[in-house]
């Protein structure tokens, strides 16, 4: 679908929506659990197309047997295969966390860095998953775009976009930089458990009368 990347709202409805997405979910934070930006780079690599929920299950005993980067380079993926099989696509998991790991032992002296360029340079690790580690391991303000978000942030009117790098460029225009990291939570915590994909709850939704879905005609297209 052909979209208007015209700008539809002004400054004081992003900040109604920004507030009512606040109050939504007071609670919204990172679901996978982590101690450092090692535990939390390996669990984000390992949630593609796998639920936080389930990478949760699997990480702690995965972190007991490999507790540094420099254990996890000294494995061989085959080694590491059972402890994360029921996350779903383990056979290239299991290569890019270990490969990443040696990235991080070869490259970076032993430590995750903590900037978008080293971190894209690691196997397994795209935009995505370092706006994740940014934000949420060293504090940078970043908007991590996963399905959730590009669907609620569309939906909403927060963004007009057809694509994931689209999403995040106009979501990073329309919200203030100091909110970019938590907004990010916000519509997580959102598109799980109110705008769902298949059915969207806007009798539940603190913001359905600003919404673009609830109010256009259309919005079964978004």
């Amino acid at each position: 679908m052909k979209r208007n990347t015209i700008q539809k709202h002004d400054d004081e409805w992003f900040e109604k929506v920004l507030n009512g997405l606040s109050q939504q979910h007071p609670d919204a934070k990172p679901e996978l659990n982590f101690r450092n930006p090692y535990e939390l780079l390996i669990a984000t690599i390992l949630s593609a197309q796998c639920t936080d929920k389930q990478v949760n299950r699997v990480t702690p005993a995965l972190f007991d047997a490999y507790p540094t980067p420099e254990a996890l380079a000294s494995a061989e993926p085959e080694d590491v295969e059972p402890y994360i099989h029921s996350c779903g696509f383990y056979h290239n998991k299991a290569k890019n966390i270990v490969m990443a790991c040696r990235n991080i032992v070869e490259q970076f002296g032993g430590n995750v860095p903590d900037n978008r360029e080293g971190l894209e340079s690691l196997a397994g690790v795209g935009r995505k998953t370092a706006n994740v580690v940014l934000s949420n391991a060293f504090g940078v303000p970043a908007i991590a775009v996963d399905t959730h978000v590009f669907r609620v942030a569309n939906r909403i009117g927060l963004v007009n976009a057809g694509n994931v790098e689209e999403t995040e460029r106009q979501l990073m225009s329309n919200i203030p930089n100091d909110k970019w990291s938590i907004a990010h939570h916000w519509l997580i915590f959102h598109g799980r458990r109110v705008c769902g994909a298949r059915k969207p709850d806007c009798g539940a939704c603190i913001i359905s009368e600003l919404c673009d879905f609830n109010n256009d005609d259309k919005g079964e297209n978004r």
